[in-house]
C-alpha cells in the first residue's frame, strides 16, 4: 500500500500558491537548496539525472532537480502512481507531456533562485523570471511587440527592467501554452498591460501575473475552458 508520500503528496521544497482563477488550476513556487537531496534524485528518470548532472553551477543543478522532483510528485499524486513512474515525454515540438493521457496539462519554469510549475486540466505555461539587468533589458525589449516596446519607453528608466520581466515572463508563459515556445516570433504577440487605444491580447488565452519574490517576476498562460472565448488580461 503506497503512503501520501510515496503517491505524490507535498512536494519537497514547495509552496503552492492562491489559485489564479477557478478550477483545477495549481500554480507551485519550488526554491532551491544545495547539493540536490537523494530523496529528489531517486524520482528522476535517467535523462533527467543526465541532465541535472550536466549544469556547471551546483545552485542551478540543485534547482533542476527541486524542480522535477516537484513537478514528478505533483504530476503522480493527479495520476495516482508514484513519482518516478510518471511517463514523461516530449511531442514533436519539444513540448513535455504525459504520455498516453491528455487529461492533465502542465508547466514548469526556473530563473534565478525559483521554479515555478503548473497544472491544469486545460493547455497551461508558466514563466518565471529573475529582474534582469538594465542592459540585458533594453537589448531584449526591442525584440517585443511595438505596443509592449512603448510602454517599456514610457516607464521611468528605474522601472523598465522589472517591467521588463513582466512582460517576458507573460510572453513565455503563453508560448509555452500554445506549444511554440520561441519559435514564435515575440512581437506577434501583445502581452502588455492593455488600456484605451492598445491592442488586444491573444483570443481564447487568459495571461496573468502571479505573485512572486523580490526580485523575480511570474506568469501564467490558460487556454479557455471549451465553449469560452477569453482576452488576455494582465
Amino acid at each position: 500500500m503506497r503512503t501520501d508520500d510515496e503517491a505524490g503528496g507535498t512536494p519537497p521544497r514547495a509552496v503552492r500558491l492562491p489559485r489564479p482563477v477557478r478550477g483545477d488550476v495549481e500554480l507551485w513556487l519550488v526554491w532551491t537548496g544545495e547539493p540536490p537531496a537523494a530523496a529528489e534524485l531517486a524520482v528522476l528518470d535517467a535523462a533527467e539525472r543526465r541532465r541535472a548532472a550536466a549544469f556547471r553551477r551546483p545552485a542551478q543543478a540543485a534547482l533542476y532537480v527541486a524542480a522535477h522532483a516537484a513537478l514528478r510528485h505533483l504530476l503522480g499524486e493527479r495520476l495516482g502512481v508514484l513519482p518516478q513512474d510518471v511517463p514523461l515525454r516530449r511531442e514533436a515540438g519539444g513540448r513535455p507531456v504525459v504520455a498516453g493521457q491528455s487529461a492533465v496539462h502542465f508547466s514548469l519554469s526556473h530563473s534565478g533562485d525559483l521554479a515555478l510549475v503548473g497544472l491544469a486540466g486545460r493547455p497551461i505555461g508558466v514563466d518565471v523570471q529573475r529582474v534582469p539587468g538594465v542592459t540585458t533589458a533594453e537589448l531584449c525589449g526591442r525584440r517585443l511587440h511595438p505596443a509592449e516596446r512603448a510602454e517599456l519607453r514610457a516607464r521611468p528608466p528605474a522601472d523598465r527592467a522589472e517591467c521588463f520581466a513582466r512582460l517576458w515572463a507573460r510572453k513565455e508563459a503563453y508560448l509555452k501554452g500554445l506549444g511554440t515556445g520561441l519559435r514564435r516570433a515575440l512581437d506577434a504577440d501583445y502581452l502588455g498591460d492593455g488600456g484605451p487605444g492598445k491592442p488586444g491580447g491573444p483570443a481564447g488565452w487568459s495571461v496573468l501575473d502571479v505573485p512572486c519574490a523580490p526580485g523575480h517576476t511570474a506568469a501564467v498562460a490558460l487556454a479557455a475552458p471549451p465553449g469560452a472565448v477569453v482576452q488576455a488580461a494582465a
